[in-house]
């Protein structure tokens, strides 16, 4: 008989429409049908339960969910309320009776391992019941928080974010501490936690890329000057990349470049950004949340990843590079991932660098079809999915009493 891996999940996984979650998808498809019984634990109501029945089925050999919080328009404002808690705001959100009571039942009936994805979910965990237990980290949490504070616009905002960061630190550091092992995305991280935070057995994984469902095709010929973006714009970090290419970017392409287009593919992207690029005349599309986003990469000849703010590693790079966008990255945006500038993608860290990058790519064809070749044989050669979900199967496996 195999044994019983419980894998917690802070939100439904379908649709896979950010990093965090393709990520998670990724591991659990590589962990299905192999060493362990796997039970999915997450948010989700009864009816997309049944309707997603066919793609969960692919993560997982049991699903149980507790109900799914409703999300109104007033979400973020009232939010809020915890900025006075001693929890960060994002973790103190995520309390939830039901969630505890669901996973608290689960735990009763002692699995062989539990798994927590991200460390803000522990907060619905209090007690592992004697449990060999596994933190999968996707981020330094604390670390993004410092970056917010480090671009905030003005003094409120740098003290409400400042403040957030120490609360952060602290609640990183003492979840972390809970767990019998600890896995890390990028190298960067784990000598993070381990010498900040003094957190011992911390493992790393690759960041991998299912490359089956990312098959390559040279970037377009054409001279249609089509750039792309594609992220989250529900999350912080995404939105001020975007801002900031808007603010400080776009203007030197437009100016070079009047024909050349800009699209933002993503779910949620703020009305106040759709807005402007409306008022300033911009030749930029937001999609919101599609499907599929591969239509939108294949047509585009590059891919910008102006991130300012950020931490982990950037699965939304290694899918350009795997599908053969041409992609410019300042180095945050990159950060953590082992790939080196001019070979596999173009380092740019200010606003008159990135934007003649840009240009310099919508330019030159042979370049576009050099870097995407580079770029598809090296993420093929050391990114495959496959290969992370043995390691993670592995260091699950080593926990074990």
């Amino acid at each position: 008989m195999k044994p019983k891996l419980l894998f917690i999940s802070p939100r439904h996984l379908i649709p896979a429409d950010s990093g965090g979650k393709i990520r998670t998808r990724d591991v659990l498809m590589g962990l299905k049908g192999g060493r362990f019984e796997v039970t999915l634990v997450a948010p989700c109501d009864s009816a997309r339960a049944q309707s997603d029945r066919a793609q969960i089925d692919k993560l997982c050999d049991r699903f149980v969910h507790w109900p799914e919080a409703e999300r109104g328009a007033l979400f973020n404002i009232m939010r809020l309320r915890h900025v006075l808690s001693s929890l960060p705001i994002p973790v103190a959100t995520d309390r939830n009776a039901a969630a505890t009571r669901c996973i608290s039942e689960e735990l009763a009936k002692k699995p062989d391992v539990v798994v927590v994805d991200f460390p803000h979910t522990g907060v619905l965990v209090p007690d592992f019941a004697g449990v060999p237990s596994v933190m999968f980290t996707h981020n330094v949490e604390a670390e993004i928080f410092r970056r917010h504070a480090d671009v905030a616009k003005n003094f409120a905002q740098r003290a409400l974010w400042r403040d957030q960061t120490r609360k952060m630190t602290r609640f990183e550091q003492t979840e972390l501490a809970r767990y019998d092992a600890v896995i890390a995305i990028a190298q960067r991280d784990k000598a993070h936690f381990e010498s900040q935070y003094a957190i011992g057995k911390v493992s790393t994984i690759p960041t991998g890329v299912n490359l089956e469902l990312h098959p390559f095709r040279a970037p377009p010929e054409d001279d249609q000057q089509r750039i792309m973006f594609s992220g989250s714009m529900d999350w912080l970090a995404n939105r001020d990349a975007i801002e900031y290419f808007m603010g400080d970017v776009w203007p030197r392409i437009a100016q070079a470049r009047p024909q050349a287009q800009f699209t933002v593919i993503g779910r949620s992207p703020p009305q106040k950004l759709i807005d402007l690029a409306k008022e300033r005349a911009l030749r930029w599309t937001f999609t919101g949340f599609v499907d599929d986003v591969q239509p939108y990469i294949r047509a585009a000849q590059v891919c910008v990843i102006p991130l300012r703010v950020g931490g982990g590693t950037r699965l939304k790079v290694y899918e350009s590079m795997a599908m053969g966008c041409p992609v410019v990255s300042t180095a945050i945006g990159v950060e953590g991932l082992p790939i080196e500038p001019g070979t596999h993608y173009d380092l740019a860290d200010s606003p008159q660098d990135f934007a003649a990058a840009v240009i310099r790519l919508l330019d030159d064809p042979a370049r576009r079809l050099r870097l995407a070749r580079q770029a598809r044989a090296y993420v093929e050669a050391n990114f495959s999915h496959k290969s992370v979900a043995k390691s993670f199967e592995d260091i699950c496996l080593g926990v074990r009493r």
